[in-house]
């Protein structure tokens, strides 16, 4: 019988159907893992490997399964303001009649401090890649654009992380809090992260950025400051990936050739380097200044790599400044870390990345349902907000209602056909093992396959409808 039929058989709708929906997570202590819609890109067979591989398993199911406690670092990066019960909290509020017993803040940091750092690292290191886009933005004449620098993030003051972090010297004192230095690689094109790596501040950014450099593969041209052209530059360039990076306009280098676009060739090492002398004026409401910039570049063909267009390339570099601005600003608010122990920090930067990573994949893929759309042109904050909403609603998780037929004689008057309050029966997996049993490993249920632009179009419009409550009619 057809919808339509429903409503025009004469019979009360009340004996014909009831709205229902259907739960895709495991039931028991298992459902809360989960982040909404961005299951979908950290679904849980992938988090049920990256346990099995790093040991982090429990031997036994608690009341915080692993992974659980995953998503549960991965949702408190997204709401970086609230204690880890409020976050686990939020990821019961979708799920009314499957949430398990609320834990206590000591079962949290238990679970945490059982969980360790490995696991957030491996998962990060999966889904840390460029992310796929149809767009042409991110890369130039065939080359895929990426950025390296590094950035300073502030962790609680006590004394386990003064042991490892410390405190940077200002011009007017010192930091206020410990701090920690965050290098990343960063593709222009989506702003997704291909590679991070972070430890004390003591350590020098060219290091960290040395550690990166695995990360390099032919076929990329990596934009960097003049720090990179000191030290490092016949190193990135032995990955074979091609460099553009800015050099100190006093620096002595000798003249191999000209050519016709204006640049010269230079040697630096073993290594042929063109270098591009460019004058760019900035104007604003303010003024014009006009400044001096030296550029670098193994690309020493003029004539398939115009130095014009080289100097306007450069100010993609940008982007990795805004992909922190992202981070430090739009997702943590200025705020300090919350860990107060070296790997607890370490389990926390990795957990941030991830999540990170998992929204500017979403975003990409909002930006690719409408062709022709920049993926930077997505606003991140717009897009942060929705994950949150959509986290709340577990959204991804529950499938939206659907109006289910059933015969006048098959249908219990109410209220006997719902338990108690008013709300019909959850179908969720029956696969979910027993807290008092014995297991290896958690059950791996994976959530309803959606399309890729579902899960975050509120990137570029407003946040979906609200999850509507399956009630009995």
């Amino acid at each position: 019988m057809s919808l339509q039929d429903i409503f025009t058989t004469g019979a009360p709708l009340l004996e014909q159907a009831a709205i229902t929906r259907t739960v895709g997570v495991a039931a028991g202590v298992f459902a809360p893992g989960h982040i909404g819609e961005l299951t979908r890109i950290i679904p849980f067979k992938m988090v049920d490997e990256v346990l099995a591989e790093t040991g982090a398993v429990q031997r036994r199911i608690r009341l915080v399964p692993a992974r659980v406690t995953v998503y549960l670092l991965l949702a408190a990066a997204f709401f970086t303001g609230l204690g880890y019960q409020q976050v686990f909290d939020r990821l019961c509020a979708g799920l009314t009649g499957l949430a398990p017993v609320r834990p206590s803040g000591s079962a949290l940091r238990q679970a945490r401090q059982l969980l360790g750092p490995a696991p957030m690292k491996a998962l990060f290191n999966l889904v840390s890649s460029p992310a796929a886009t149809v767009a042409a933005a991110g890369r130039w004449r065939g080359l895929r654009v990426v950025a390296v620098d590094g950035t300073l993030l502030s962790v609680p003051d006590c004394p386990a992380n003064l042991a490892v972090f410390t405190r940077q010297r200002l011009g007017n004192g010192i930091s206020g809090y410990p701090q920690l230095r965050l290098a990343a690689l960063v593709d222009c094109g989506t702003r997704s992260v291909i590679g991070a790596v972070f430890g004390p501040a003591t350590t020098g950014e060219l290091e960290y950025a040395r550690r990166l450099a695995a990360d390099l593969r032919a076929g990329m041209l990596l934009l960097g400051d003049r720090n990179f052209a000191a030290a490092l530059l016949n190193q990135l360039a032995a990955t074979g990936a091609d460099l553009l990076v800015r050099c100190k306009t006093n620096r002595k280098l000798p003249t191999l050739a000209r050519c016709r676009d204006g640049s010269t060739l230079t040697r630096i090492g073993p290594l042929t380097v063109r270098v591009i002398d460019a004058e760019i004026t900035t104007r604003t409401f303010q003024g014009t200044r006009t400044s001096h910039y030296r550029l670098l570049t193994t690309l020493t063909d003029p004539a398939t790599h115009p130095a014009g267009e080289l100097v306007r390339l450069y100010h993609e570099r940008w982007e990795i400044e805004t992909a922190y601005a992202e981070l430090k600003s739009t997702i943590l608010g200025g705020r300090v870390l919350r860990a107060r122990t070296p790997d607890g920090i370490e389990q926390e930067v990795w957990a941030l990345l991830t999540a990170y990573q998992a929204l500017r994949t979403a975003m990409t893929d909002a930006t690719d349902s409408v062709p022709g759309t920049d993926p930077d042109r997505a606003g991140f904050t717009t897009a942060l907000a929705a994950a949150r909403d959509q986290l709340l609603l577990a959204a991804g998780i529950i499938t939206a209602p659907t109006l289910i037929w059933s015969a006048p004689s098959a249908v219990t008057p109410w209220p006997n056909s719902c338990p108690p309050g008013g709300s019909a029966p959850k179908i969720a997996s029956s696969n979910a093992r027993s807290p008092n049993t014995t297991h290896a490993d958690p059950p791996s249920t994976e959530p309803p396959t959606k399309p890729p632009s579902t899960c975050s179009q509120a990137a570029l419009d407003t946040p979906g409808p609200a999850l509507t409550e399956r009630r009995c009619l």
